[in-house]
């Protein structure tokens, strides 16, 4: 079991960043690949980065590329986003996952474990 707990939202100019964070429960965090999904209101959850269990690979949707990095500690149990160049049609609100599996990083149906969100809202 896992439990994961994000934090780091809020309210943000245009072009402006924010960092979030997303803090892993228990000492098996190194052994899940993590995944960042973002959610507008209305909208399905959509996969944003991914970044495997030791951090060698990270992945991207392409919208974000550039802009944003994902990053890990696995001596702090903890995930990051790093969030630049921000814009309108980023705000959603922002979710941490972990996945035992090693494949279809890109699908929130391959996570086991999610966090509860934290609020991202870029103001123009």
């Amino acid at each position: 079991q896992v439990q994961l707990v994000e934090s780091g939202g809020g309210l943000v100019q245009a072009g402006g960043s924010l960092r979030l964070s997303c803090a892993a429960s228990g000492r098996t965090f190194s052994s899940y690949n993590m995944g960042w999904f973002r959610q507008a209101p209305g909208k399905e959850r959509d996969f944003v980065a991914a970044i495997t269990r030791s951090g060698d690979r990270t992945y991207y949707v392409d919208s974000v590329k550039g802009r944003f990095t994902v990053s890990r500690d696995n001596a702090k149990n903890t995930v990051y986003l790093q969030m630049n160049s921000l814009k309108p049609e980023d705000t959603a609100v922002y979710y941490c996952a972990a996945a035992r599996r090693d494949y279809g990083l890109g699908s929130l149906y391959n996570y086991d474990y999610w966090g509860q969100g934290t609020q991202v809202t870029v103001d123009s």
